[in-house]
């Protein structure tokens, strides 16, 4: 979601700014930040610092983002070389903002939901879209609702018409994005139609989408997911806890049984792979409530993990709650799950020396092919020959959906062959 903004913050500016990778060159600086953890934020001010050192005397620096939608004017009066502050529900503002000095502006209740940005991303074969702005849940943890706002869905015909622009850009894979993508719902429309909308687009190949929440994971939506061939055959569902009571108090509207129902289906499909975030160390976990999700995270067998220890944040329920766990312990079992994991992640990676997939090659360095396979495997094919020659055809496979035997599994990735 960061760096859609990000791209489309570019865009909007375009007209008048072009990419430096030369910070000490550039007449305009820009942080866009996260607020989920607080380390991101802790890092701001020191970034901050660094630039405002090492930039030119009249070049301008601008934070944008989660942090600036809750730290708001505060942040120009800790770093008064700050020239303006924009929230991540006011995009649009972006143009004003650079020409305003002390410009500040983090209405959580802007609508930029009908905001057209063409904004090409780094991957000139893949293209983010939002489907949604903000998040109406309610997670005791989460400080989302207060930086991003009250969710808002973006009208499909703006998605749709996006969607096609991309295509003739040269875009084979498109990314829906949404705090919260499957409670989709704009003039009768919802997620699982969207998605059967976007797949009539001819030259879409691909269609990813993050991230889904379990509550919304209807038979209807999972049987789109299974069924639809454009629709790749992996899916983030964020478990957070594998404990009905750390759920409860997490306000995670599900229950362990009802995840697990969930991931039983999506199972079904073949070589799907579910990925997924936890956090340990949540107010009130017991070891018993760690077990529990130790125990998911055995019958789910997740290809990926994202394993956080809680971080106590700013306008969350959870500070009305209790304390965290105690850091030490709170160490201890995110180590645990780590371990756990990389054991469950081994096996899945060999698993799939033998098989073939289809793969999306967007990348050529060094004579190397990588690109992601169809259920998220970073995949790589070595293009050159015996005597260290890259072939002629390597370039040519760059936006094409190749099949790929795989040769050798790593815990990042694989190598293989085409097929």
């Amino acid at each position: 979601m960061n760096e859609k903004d990000s791209e489309n913050i570019k865009a909007l500016l375009e007209s008048e700014y072009i990419p430096t990778d030369d910070s000490s060159n550039a007449d305009l600086i820009i942080i866009n930040t996260c607020s989920i953890r607080e380390k991101p934020v802790s890092k701001l001010f020191s970034e901050l610092g660094t630039y405002n050192k090492h930039k030119k005397a009249k070049a301008k620096i601008g934070v944008c983002g989660c942090s600036a939608s809750h730290l708001g004017q505060s942040i120009i009066k800790r770093a008064p070389y700050v020239d303006f502050v924009v929230g991540a529900r006011n995009i649009s503002s972006i143009p004003d903002a650079v020409k305003t000095n002390g410009f500040v502006k983090t209405d959580i209740t802007n609508d930029d939901s009908e905001l057209i940005v063409y904004a090409k991303s780094s991957n000139k074969y893949v293209r983010k879209i939002n489907i949604s702005l903000g998040c109406d849940m309610k997670c005791s943890y989460c400080i989302v609702p207060s930086t991003r706002g009250k969710e808002v869905s973006i009208p499909a015909d703006i998605i749709i018409n996006e969607a096609k622009k991309a295509v003739d850009d040269g875009v084979v894979e498109i990314l829906l994005l949404g705090q919260n993508v499957n409670s989709y719902k704009k003039d009768g429309m919802n997620f699982t139609k969207l998605l059967q909308e976007v797949s009539k687009i001819k030259g879409i190949e691909r269609i990813r989408f993050t991230s889904p929440h379990p509550t919304h994971m209807s038979d209807e939506f999972l049987e789109e997911f299974a069924n639809n061939p454009k629709i790749c055959k992996n899916i983030h569902i964020p478990l957070q806890s594998g404990s009905n009571t750390i759920l409860k108090q997490m306000k995670r509207t599900y229950t362990r049984e009802w995840f697990l129902d969930r991931c039983e289906k999506i199972r079904q499909i073949k070589d799907v792979r579910i990925s997924t975030d936890i956090i340990v160390g949540f107010v009130g976990e017991s070891d018993s409530d760690f077990e529990d999700t130790l125990d998911i995270v055995k019958k789910v067998e997740f290809e990926q993990v994202y394993n956080f220890i809680y971080s106590p944040r700013p306008n969350t329920t959870a500070l009305d709650i209790g304390e965290a766990v105690d850091k030490q312990i709170a160490t201890k079992r995110l180590n645990t799950l780590i371990e756990l994991h990389k054991q469950i992640a081994d096996k899945k990676m060999a698993s799939y020396v033998g098989k073939s997939f289809s793969v999306l090659f967007d990348n050529l360095n060094d004579g190397i092919l990588s690109g992601y396979s169809d259920n998220y495997v970073k995949v790589k094919v070595d293009m050159r020959d015996k005597n260290g020659f890259v072939s002629d055809e390597a370039i040519s496979h760059l936006g094409k959906i190749k099949n790929v035997k795989i040769t050798l599994a790593q815990r990042t990735g694989v190598l293989g062959e085409l097929v």
